[in-house]
C-alpha cells in the first residue's frame, strides 16, 4: 500500500498546474536539503535597521506589538532571499529582523530545546514532514489570522503539507522534489532509465581522475526514496499515518534497492565521501556529468554551466516510473514568541506571491502560490517546468510525528548496503525494527 492516494493525486494536480503554467521543496529536505548542517547561528547574523516611520501596518488585520523585533531562522542556501525579504518587511512594518542561519531539518529540534526558555527564533522555516512533531508538542501557533487567505492562495498539496490533525499551522513558500541535472556538453540526451545511466557512466567514470558519470547522496533516504518507492515500497500505510505499517522492506522496496546496488559499479566511492559541497564542486567543473539534487542548486548551476545545463525527470527504476519524495518548505510561528502578531505578519509577508517569485528569482525554487505559478517568470522557465514534471510522480513525505524516527535508521541502513555490501533485505529489516522501537518508546 502506498502513501495516501489522495495526497498523491492532489500533489499531481497541483504540480500539473505548474506543468500547465510552465509548459508544487527539505527539507532539503526538504526535505528539502536534508544534509545541510546547522551553522553557528551566533556567528551568522545580520540585522536590518528599522526605518524612522511607516504607516503600512495600519492597513493589515493585525499590527506588530510595540517595540517588536524578530529573529528568523533561515537556511544558509537561501540567505540571499532571507536578507532581501527581511529588509522589505522592516521597511513596511517598522520591525527589525535578525536572520540566523540554521538548516531547516534541524530547526524543530532546536525549537524544542530553546523555545520554552525564550531563546528560539520567532519564525522558523521547516520541511513539512517536521510539522507533526512540532504541532503535537505545541511548539508552533496555528496559522489563524491568515489561514483562509493562505488556503485560497496556495496549491492543495501545499496546504495538506502545512496542516496537522486537520489544522493549518504553516505558511507554505516553496514546493520541492529532486530531478536529474545534467551537463549537455557531456550527456547529449537525458537518460530515460537507470540502465541508460549505468551504460553512459561506464564510459565516463574514472576514479583515478575523480570523474564520475553520476553522483547523488547515496546515504540519504530523501534522495534514495526513488529506489524504495518506484517498485512498491513505502514508508507508512493507511494514508501515510499508520506507524505500524512500514513498507521499507517489502518485495518492491528490495527490488528497487537491488538497482541501487548496481550503481556502485560506476560510483565506486564511500557514501560518506559524497555530500552536497563535493557534488556541487565536481558538477560545476565538469567532473560529474549528472547530479540528482533539488531546485536549491539551480541558481548556482545555471551560473556555472550556462546553456550546457539540462534538467530532466529522474530516470526509470527497474522499468518503473521513478517516484521521488516531495516536500513543502513552510514558515511556522514559535508558540513561545513574545511578538506573535509581528511573527505572523512576517510569515505571511515572506510567503506571499511576490515573496515566492523573489525566492524563485534568487534561488530557483518552485512556488506554491497559485498566482505565482501562472506568472510569466515561472511559465517561461524550462528548469522549473522540469521539476514540476518530476513532481507529478512524487509523494509528499508523511507529516506524522513518527516520521522523525525514520531518518536515522534508514540513513544508517543505506551506507551499510553501499559501503559494506550488507544484503538490502537484512539492512532494511533492521531499519524497520529500529523505527518500530523508536515509535513505541516515544509513545510511552
Amino acid at each position: 500500500m502506498k502513501l495516501k492516494k489522495m495526497m498523491v493525486i492532489t500533489a499531481a494536480v497541483s504540480m500539473a498546474l505548474s506543468v500547465t503554467a510552465c509548459g508544487s521543496n527539505n527539507n532539503g529536505n526538504t526535505g528539502g536539503n536534508n544534509t545541510a548542517k546547522a551553522t553557528n547561528a551566533a556567528n551568522n547574523v545580520t540585522e536590518t535597521a528599522a526605518p524612522e516611520s511607516t504607516d503600512a501596518a495600519a492597513t493589515e488585520e493585525i499590527v506588530p506589538e510595540d517595540g517588536a523585533t524578530l529573529v528568523v531562522w533561515e537556511s544558509k542556501e537561501e540567505r540571499p532571499f532571507a536578507d532581501e525579504i527581511a529588509k522589505q518587511f522592516t521597511a513596511k512594518y517598522n520591525v527589525p529582523v535578525k536572520i540566523e542561519e540554521l538548516a531547516p531539518p534541524d530547526q524543530v529540534t532546536k525549537l524544542t530545546q530553546d523555545g520554552p526558555s525564550g531563546l528560539a527564533a520567532d519564525v522558523i522555516l521547516i520541511p513539512h514532514d517536521n510539522l507533526g512533531k512540532a504541532a503535537s508538542a505545541s511548539l508552533v501557533l496555528p496559522n489563524d489570522v491568515f489561514g483562509e487567505e493562505t488556503k485560497a492562495s496556495n496549491t492543495e498539496a501545499s496546504i495538506i503539507g502545512s496542516s496537522y490533525d486537520g489544522e493549518l499551522y504553516g505558511y507554505p513558500r516553496a514546493a520541492e522534489t529532486y530531478a536529474l541535472f545534467y551537463n549537455k556538453s557531456l550527456v547529449k540526451e537525458a537518460p530515460k532509465s537507470f540502465d541508460d545511466v549505468l551504460a553512459f557512466s561506464k564510459t565516463f567514470t574514472d576514479k583515478s581522475k575523480n570523474k564520475y558519470g553520476i553522483m547523488w547522496e547515496v546515504g540519504n533516504l530523501y534522495f534514495n526514496y526513488m529506489f524504495i518507492a518506484s517498485d512498491g515500497g513505502y514508508l507508512f500505510g493507511k494514508n501515510g499515518t499508520d506507524k505500524e505499517d512500514i513498507g521499507l522492506a517489502n518485495d518492491g522496496s528490495i527490488a528497487g534497492l537491488k538497482e541501487f546496488v548496481k550503481m556502485k559499479e560506476v560510483l565506486p566511492i564511500k557514501s560518506g565521501d559524497i555530500n552536497s559541497d563535493i557534488k556541487r564542486s565536481l558538477f560545476n567543473s565538469g567532473d560529474v556529468a549528472m547530479d540528482i539534487t533539488g531546485p536549491w542548486e539551480l541558481g548556482g548551476y545555471k551560473a556555472a554551466l550556462g546553456d550546457n545545463l539540462g534538467i530532466a525527470p529522474i530516470p526509470t527504476v527497474n522499468g518503473k516510473t521513478a517516484i521521488t519524495f516531495s516536500g513543502i518548505k513552510i514558515f511556522a510561528v514559535n508558540s513561545f514568541t513574545q511578538y506573535p502578531n509581528a511573527a505572523k505578519l512576517y510569515a505571511h509577508f515572506a510567503s506571499s506571491k511576490d515573496a515566492q517569485l523573489l525566492l524563485n528569482k534568487t534561488i530557483g525554487s518552485v512556488p506554491t502560490n497559485n498566482e505565482a505559478l501562472l506568472d510569466p517568470q515561472i511559465v517561461n522557465d524550462p528548469f522549473v517546468s522540469a521539476f514540476a514534471a518530476q513532481a507529478k510522480s512524487s509523494q509528499p513525505m508523511p507529516s506524522i510525528p513518527e516520521m522523525g524516527n525514520v531518518w536515522s535508521p534508514v540513513n544508517a541502513a543505506l551506507p551499510e548496503i553501499w559501503d559494506k555490501n550488507v544484503d538490502p533485505k537484512a539492512a532494511m529489516d533492521k531499519a524497520v525494527q529500529q523505527i518500530k522501537d523508536l515509535n513505541n518508546s516515544s509513545s510511552q
